[in-house]
């Protein structure tokens, strides 16, 4: 990027707007994260431990279950007893994990029984469960649960299963869950570490080409418009910005070459006819020359000089300030052209030129007033160009989408870099030739705005050797 060497205040403030706004930035990037990195975590916590919950509730039904299989094998239906051994064992293991059992025979009588083998160890088991779930927060009570036995598909007793519910956690339960927490918290650090690097990075990043951007567009806004910003950013939307920047630039810099230019040239061309009026008028007045016709018609050639270049000022007014009303009705391309021909016939016999018209009839929607005055800018620029002795072709077209009108002449021919200019208003190739053949380069403007406002294109092709070629474009539209 090349600036203007600023001075040093300048440079200390931009500095500081850097500063401030990758400041902001990392600040706004890092509470995202922040935020999002809490919320997920969060989020996470929740529905780890309302699945975990779900889990374990699921694992008492089926504990639940698998002790009523098991006490079914404890059963002999040949002898129709229990292995009061296996039944004891059974229990107890399922007293240690929480479960307090109590089994009865089909007839209802008790097999064996937690409580009554062991009533103060099924209390101490009880109370250890219900302090660890309401240290945890947790409120609840001891519920029971009625399983059938069964052998063979035939019933042989009933289980009733005691323990905490709605559900309880045992102390590997605990150990999972705080293990659990642990890796989510410690991933939120890790991540808000993270968090703040990338903040940080990101901000600069984006900062010091945003400001830079902010500086040129002030430094555009104060009419320096030669300043650009070189260095490609890495990111596609920055990129966009800065190319959007720089083609601001160059266009508003052209405008003002343009708008210069304008203003030497209408110097110039008021300059010359009210002085040579003023001189001749003050010379008549004076007594030092006689008020001869040919001397007034002098003046009045001048006076329509001038008159000629205000009314082009005028039609550019009058086009900018309607912006282009269309009166769009069908019309024939190839008959304005003969119209316009016709027209123009007296002029071009006036320098020997040579005028012909070719091609079809091609119908399109449009303005038919509007297309006449293209024409005739067209052909008046073609003729005013070409010396004595040349040729101004006119050939229409009609393609499917469109209508065509090319204006070919064997003129004076405009160099290659300067084509792309030639519809800029107030735009003049040869300025010291075109002073002589008048105008003040709002012709090919007028066309252009035309032809944009139909949808269509106009370009034009030359050769600086001589000869020129300018084609128009309009959509067919409703036809």
């Amino acid at each position: 990027m090349y600036l203007p060497s600023p001075d040093a205040g300048t440079s200390s403030e931009v500095n500081k707007v850097i500063h401030r706004l990758k400041t902001q930035l990392a600040l706004s990037i890092l509470l995202i994260l922040l935020m999002t990195i809490a919320l997920i975590g969060l989020s996470s916590n929740w529905f780890i431990s309302h699945e975990f919950v779900k889990y374990i509730q699921e694992q008492e039904h089926i504990r639940s279950e698998n002790i009523s299989v098991d006490l079914g094998r404890q059963y002999d239906p040949l002898k129709k007893s229990w292995n009061l051994d296996y039944v004891h064992i059974i229990g107890m293991y399922s007293l240690y994990d929480g479960y307090i059992l109590k089994v009865s025979d089909e007839e209802g009588t008790v097999i064996w029984d937690a409580e009554n083998h062991d009533m103060s160890l099924c209390g101490k088991v009880m109370d250890e469960v219900s302090t660890r779930m309401e240290n945890r927060g947790e409120q609840g009570s001891f519920i029971t649960h009625t399983y059938a036995i069964f052998q063979e598909e035939q019933k042989v007793g009933n289980v009733s299963v005691t323990y905490y519910g709605p559900y309880f956690l045992s102390e590997h339960d605990f150990s999972f869950l705080k293990t659990m927490n642990t890796v989510l918290v410690v991933a939120s650090v890790l991540a808000g570490v993270a968090s703040v690097f990338v903040g940080f990075l990101l901000a600069r990043r984006i900062a010091r080409p945003v400001t830079r951007t902010a500086y040129i567009a002030k430094q555009i806004a104060e009419g320096n418009y030669e300043i650009r910003f070189e260095q490609a950013t890495k990111t596609q939307e920055l990129n966009e910005l800065v190319t959007a920047i720089n083609h601001m630039a160059e266009a508003l810099s052209k405008q003002e070459n343009l708008r210069k230019r304008l203003t030497t040239d209408m110097a110039h061309e008021l300059r010359t006819p009210l002085t040579a009026v003023g001189s001749h008028l003050e010379a008549m007045i004076e007594g030092l020359w006689e008020a001869t016709p040919e001397r007034l018609k002098s003046c009045h050639d001048e006076v329509k000089r001038l008159g000629t270049l205000v009314a082009d000022l005028e039609r550019l007014a009058k086009i900018e300030d309607e912006n282009l009303l269309l009166d769009k009705t069908k019309m024939d391309l190839l008959e304005v052209v003969g119209i316009v021909m016709e027209n123009m016939k007296a002029e071009a016999e006036k320098k020997k030129l040579s005028l012909r018209v070719s091609g079809v009839v091609s119908v399109v929607y449009a303005d038919k007033a509007r297309m006449h005055q293209v024409v005739t800018n067209l052909l008046s620029n073609a003729i005013k160009y070409t010396p004595e002795g040349g040729s101004v072709t006119v050939e229409v077209l009609d393609q499917s989408d469109c209508g065509v009108v090319k204006v070919t002449d064997t003129g004076i021919g405009i160099p290659e870099q300067e084509l792309p200019l030639v519809f800029e208003r107030f735009y003049r190739t040869d300025k010291s030739r075109n002073r002589k053949l008048g105008g003040a380069g709002i012709g090919l403007t007028i066309v252009k705005s035309i032809i944009a406002a139909h949808a269509g294109t106009v370009s034009a092709e030359s050769d600086a050797s001589g000869g020129s070629s300018f084609t128009i474009r309009i959509p067919k539209g409703d036809v």
